[in-house]
């Protein structure tokens, strides 16, 4: 993987993420993906798993933004720092996420191995 083509999955997934779009973040995701939210949880398996989970976790979100910055490129692995913002419509919150993400990437450019650290903020 080169670093132009991370940054092209990583503004990809942004996007995604912008537009509320679950067919979209999928579609960045082999079909047998395993998608580690958490280091402490079973990870979802599989593209239809992490569509629903993405169609779940944006229902309620509105506003939002998403930055990335590559870390690191060495083989099929990237790392990036990523911060993302967004109106929480149940509660009526505005949050605020800042983690890092580890995406092992297939030659075709999806990933096959995603796993997520991050910490939020959320004001009233």
């Amino acid at each position: 993987m080169t670093k132009a083509r991370f940054s092209r999955w990583c503004r990809a997934y942004g996007r995604a993420w912008e537009a509320r779009d679950p067919d979209a973040a999928a579609a960045l995701f082999t079909p047998d993906a395993r998608y580690y939210e958490t280091p402490f949880t079973p990870p979802m398996q599989g593209r239809d798993a992490i569509r629903a989970y993405w169609a779940e976790a944006v229902r309620g979100q509105r506003d939002i933004t998403f930055s990335y910055r590559i870390l690191s490129v060495s083989g099929a692995l990237g790392l990036a720092h990523w911060q993302a913002s967004f109106f929480r419509v149940p509660g009526h919150r505005q949050v605020q996420l800042d983690g890092i993400l580890a995406v092992e990437m297939n030659e075709a450019g999806q990933s096959q191995t995603f796993r997520e650290w991050w910490h939020h903020h959320e004001t009233p």
